[in-house]
């Protein structure tokens, strides 16, 4: 039985609304579960096709190997970029203002790691040759660098997440009800290891969180580069450029910060945040997505202009193909609706808005999903020998495990949310006294609506 405390209301508000999804799972919350099993089950059976017949049921062909999964691995390794960036960055920096953004990042990395190596292993036509790849592939190959850059980013996001969680792991232990089942307390006594808040605890976490931080930012930085280098280190035009691994950077950076802004987004609305998650967090993550788009914007202006003005080798068939070939719809929606319009949305203070960022997000997202795609077939219809440009269209194998990987990706992060809470309560309730934390919520309500602002 819980003891009463003597806490503030502030404390107590965050703590009800915290802990209220971990308490209670509505018909919702299960149908939605069941609605992406249900996509899930049907991409394993795609992927049983796949398996069974080989990859003559996708879309790539002896002359053009990479597809659509090879893009999405790219979108999803750059979904997780932001997570690490943005949380590491915002807790050296100390930025006040970072509390209730952190969990939501460190989420998007992981689940995105995860779904970036099962597109991996649906782009390899022989699964089973996976750990031959692990234990014997060649070292000089940037592919061998990737598969050990992505275990050791993964890795280090899992303990990074895993620290951050111990305080609040032992919150919820804490406050477990009476008739709680013992697998769900055995998880949270077990994990939690044994937590009880001394000075020293928090000491030693602290030193553990900057010692991750200041290892996961060059390791994040490393992922990314390495990622871009399957594609620089060929001679194949367009991908033969040193400029891949800071654009391949900026770009994570771009896309991951829009997955964080929706997320926030959902979790504001389905778990009733907009006291803790308040329009001055999206309009500083929006910020920085429009900084980033502004970066992203320059980098495409040098890459196309070196290009065009070399014509170097068959440079002018790509061109030809992204402008006003079969990619021009997917790179033009990618540059007006992806770059452009979301950079407007948010230097015009009349659309500088929470729904205005958020469509700027989701905007963000379809535009540098399709120019990862661009990359990788664009980068495929110049031929190296001489016949003409490939034809490739994704099959229904191929959008079916697309799906599925979106949808486990999805999962993943809400499995995660009904474990622990979606915002870390210690780094909320630690460094300010209940008095300072009720004048930032005052700060947040608009005196004209007499609530706080949508």
């Amino acid at each position: 039985m819980e003891t009463v405390r003597d806490v503030s209301p502030f404390q107590r508000r965050l703590e009800e609304r915290t802990l209220a999804p971990l308490r209670r799972t509505g018909k919702a919350y299960l149908l939605f579960i069941g609605a992406l099993l249900l996509v899930i089950a049907w991409g394993v059976y795609a992927y049983f096709v796949q398996a069974r017949d080989g990859l003559i049921v996708t879309g790539m062909r002896d002359r053009l190997s990479w597809g659509l999964y090879v893009a999405l691995f790219v979108f999803f390794i750059g979904a997780s970029m932001a997570g690490t960036f943005v949380s590491a960055i915002l807790r050296i920096t100390q930025a006040g203002w970072r509390k209730p953004v952190t969990r939501s990042a460190e989420m998007v990395t992981v689940a995105a790691l995860v779904v970036a190596a099962v597109f991996i292993t649906f782009d390899i036509g022989r699964p089973e040759r996976i750990p031959y790849l692990i234990f014997y592939g060649r070292w000089e190959s940037p592919l061998i660098w990737d598969v050990y850059g992505l275990s050791t980013y993964l890795v280090g996001s899992l303990i990074y997440l895993y620290a951050a969680l111990i305080p609040d792991l032992a919150f919820v232990r804490d406050r477990l009800e009476a008739g709680t089942g013992g697998l769900r307390r055995w998880f949270f006594e077990a994990f939690s290891l044994g937590w009880t808040g001394a000075p020293r605890q928090h000491r030693l976490l602290n030193n553990a969180l900057v010692l991750m931080m200041i290892l996961m930012i060059p390791v994040a930085v490393m992922m990314h580069t390495v990622t871009s280098w399957i594609f620089a280190m060929t001679l194949r035009e367009p991908w033969d450029s040193p400029l891949f691994g800071i654009y391949f950077v900026g770009g994570a950076v771009f896309s991951g910060t829009g997955i964080i802004i929706i997320l926030m987004a959902i979790l504001r609305k389905t778990q009733k945040l907009e006291e803790y998650i308040t329009e001055r967090h999206f309009r500083n993550l929006g910020f920085l997505m429009a900084a980033f788009a502004a970066i992203m914007l320059f980098f495409n202006a040098n890459e196309f202009i070196v290009h065009a003005y070399k014509l170097r080798g068959h440079i002018s068939v790509h061109l030809q193909e992204t402008f006003v070939g079969s990619l021009a719809p997917q790179f033009w929606t990618y540059f007006w609706g992806g770059l452009v319009l979301p950079l407007v949305i948010i230097a015009v203070p009349y659309t500088r808005t929470i729904t205005g960022i958020v469509v700027a997000a989701v905007l963000v997202n379809i535009g540098m999903f399709l120019e990862r795609y661009v990359i990788v077939i664009g980068g495929m219809h110049v031929p190296l020998n001489p016949y003409g440009v490939p034809v490739y269209g994704p099959t229904w194998v191929e959008w079916s495990l697309m799906a599925a990987g979106s949808a486990a990706f999805v999962l993943i992060i809400a499995v995660m949310l009904k474990l622990v809470p979606s915002m870390a309560v210690w780094e909320m309730l630690e460094g300010a006294s209940p008095e300072a934390e009720e004048a930032h919520v005052s700060r947040e309500v608009s005196p004209v609506q007499g609530g706080v602002r949508q």
